[in-house]
Formats: structure tokens, C-alpha cells, sequence
């Protein structure tokens, strides 16, 4: 089977890494594939929300801890990604962090279905989603520290952005272990959920999503990220377009009439 699954049905693309005897530790392939899979999604008019998953007891364990134990890099590769520091460099900024370089580029919903373990790197490419669905076993760490290593994938970006600075350096310094709850309780997750729900929930969310109107919904999430970077007077003028746009689609007009009319809407796909 192959390190990383894509598929898509009913509008929802579903990345499932597949490496589940290693906890889904990265692998070169699993990399490739994935990259692959965030150009399809970004490209496909056809995809309206993303689902990133883990297959068997655990989301993601991040780098492969066995590939660098044996000097081989932070994964295991054909190429020389470990003999010297550009090396290394280049193999984060030529295939790991191409994940949330592309994440950036797509506008769509992407969740996180996260269970078992999130460390290190694993929790970082959970972050970089937009909305995190956690089983309530699952246990999280920005565990780098514990192999003298820094987030190098851009857990030192986000992370700060969602909890504070003073609780993402803890996190950093301590590796402390989360439960799912207290993930939640931080603000690293958006939904803990029982185990056994985990899929339906996150499925059923996704179909949520789907069912709104495509191009306000992707709007929006531009102008949430966008305002990030703004000043006020920048982010409203920045709004008002968008607002002036999609009030002349026929979304607009089918959303006000199914609420005047008491029904459920049905917008253009």
C-alpha cells in the first residue's frame, strides 16, 4: 500500500497517511504524495473541503525517529538529505514545509482528524489545518525539544498564533504531554469528541461545509487569514470587495429567498 491515500467523493477530498507500523511517521513518500495531493486539491474546482487523517493507532508521528537515529535525516530518503546542513535544510524546504507553503495557497476547509498521537511535527501539520477534530484519547507534544531538535515545519509559527507566545514556549521548552481536553481547554483543538465518534463527526462536518454556498465559504477563510495581516482600515476595505462581489452571485439571492421562504437553500455547484 502506498504511505499516503487520496480520494474524493461527494466533493470532499480525504488525505490519509498510511504508514500505520510506524505511527505515520514521515516517509519520502508519504512527502511526494502528500505535496501531490494539496496541488490536486488546490486546482480542483471539484474539491470543496479537505479531510486529513491517520490511518491505524495514531494521526502522525512526525519524523521518522528510526531514519534519524541511523543518521539518515529526518526521514529516510534516496537522495543525500542528511550529510550536511544545507542538506537537511533542503530537505525541509523542498518537501516538508512545501505542506503548509500549499496549505496557504488553498482556500477550501481543511480538518484535522486527529486520534492517538499528535508529536512533534505530527501535531504541526494539525495545525496548519483549519479546524481540528480530536478524539478524546488521543494524546498531543511538541515533542522536539526531546531530541534536541527545533519545529521545523512551522509548529513556531502557528502555534503562538492559537494559545500566546508564553504558552506555546512551554509547550516547546516542557514537551509536555497533552490529553485531548486539555487541548482543547488551550485552544491547540477546536472539538474533542468520544473515539468512537471521531469519523462520523468529522465526515458529517465536512458535509456541512460542503453543502454551503462554495464561494463564500472560501471567501470567508481569505478574509479571516487576510485580516491577520492587516490594519483595520485595510481589512475592512479588503471585505467590502469580497461583500460587493458576492452579493451579485445567485447564491446570494437563492440564500435570502430560502430563508424568507421558510426552506433549505440550494446553491449553485
Amino acid at each position: 500500500m502506498a504511505d499516503l491515500l487520496f480520494e474524493v467523493k461527494d466533493h470532499i477530498a480525504t488525505i490519509t497517511l498510511n504508514r500505520p507500523e510506524a505511527y505515520n511517521a514521515f516517509s519520502e513518500e508519504m512527502i511526494a504524495e502528500w505535496i501531490k495531493a494539496l496541488e490536486t486539491v488546490r486546482d480542483s474546482d471539484d474539491i470543496r473541503v479537505v479531510i486529513v487523517k491517520g490511518n491505524g493507532k495514531s494521526f502522525c508521528a512526525g519524523g521518522d525517529i528510526k531514519a534519524m537515529q541511523a543518521g539518515e535525516g529526518f526521514f529516510k530518503s534516496e537522495e543525500d538529505i542528511s550529510s550536511t546542513g544545507l542538506a537537511r535544510k533542503n530537505s525541509l524546504w523542498k518537501k516538508i514545509q512545501r505542506i503548509p507553503l500549499l496549505l496557504e495557497e488553498i482556500d477550501k476547509p481543511v480538518i484535522a482528524q486527529v486520534h492517538g498521537f499528535a508529536m512533534g511535527a505530527g501535531l504541526d501539520m494539525a495545525l496548519m489545518c483549519d479546524i481540528r477534530i480530536t478524539a478524546k484519547s488521543t494524546k498531543i507534544s511538541e515533542s522536539y525539544i526531546n531530541v534536541a531538535i527545533v519545529p521545523g515545519d512551522g509548529g513556531a509559527y502557528y502555534l503562538p498564533k492559537l494559545i500566546g507566545i508564553d504558552q506555546a514556549l512551554d509547550m516547546f521548552w516542557t514537551a509536555r504531554v497533552l490529553t485531548a481536553d486539555e487541548a482543547k481547554d488551550k485552544g491547540v483543538v477546536t472539538f474533542v469528541v468520544e473515539d468512537d465518534e471521531l469519523e462520523a463527526y468529522t465526515l458529517n462536518y465536512a458535509k456541512d461545509l460542503a453543502s454551503r454556498p462554495t464561494t463564500t465559504l472560501q471567501f470567508i477563510k481569505r478574509a479571516v487569514y487576510q485580516s491577520q495581516k492587516m490594519d483595520l482600515r485595510s481589512a475592512l476595505d479588503y471585505i467590502s470587495s469580497q461583500m460587493a462581489i458576492v452579493t451579485e452571485l445567485d447564491d446570494f439571492k437563492e440564500g435570502v429567498s430560502a430563508v424568507v421562504e421558510k426552506r433549505k437553500p440550494t446553491y449553485n455547484r
